[in-house]
């Protein structure tokens, strides 16, 4: 269980990395299109294999993310990787001490909901 929380953890970070290095300037084109697919299908709770389905599933989780960040990393430039890296650090480091970013993404949700239900009544 310890391993799967490691892997996950280590995927989000290569996300963040992947989102920090899509917003600088030098990153090529190509590399900022496919990290904009890497970072929405990390978000998005629509997957191309729902998880519903057992083992099945979570392969996209485990299988097709991992390859989309792979061939994104390897189309940015180190020096700008590295920049993206310490980003994404700096960025977890930030996260965990401070609350706001909990409220933003309960606020999103609660938006989200209330746009559904107002989409439905």
């Amino acid at each position: 269980m310890r391993k799967l929380k490691d892997r996950l953890e280590a995927l989000n970070a290569q996300v963040a990395t992947v989102f920090f290095a899509m917003k600088h300037p030098q990153t090529p084109w190509l590399a900022k299109t496919l990290g904009t697919v890497v970072v929405v299908y990390a978000l998005s709770p629509i997957d191309l294999i729902p998880d519903f389905i057992p083992v099945i599933g979570y392969l996209d989780d485990l299988i097709i993310l991992p390859v989309l960040i792979a061939l994104t990393i390897k189309l940015i430039p180190k020096a700008i990787l590295d920049i993206a890296r310490q980003q994404a650090i700096d960025f977890h480091r930030e996260k965990a001490t401070k609350p706001i970013y909990a409220l933003a993404i309960i606020g999103v949700y609660v938006i989200l909901i209330l746009g559904v239900l107002w989409a439905i009544l």
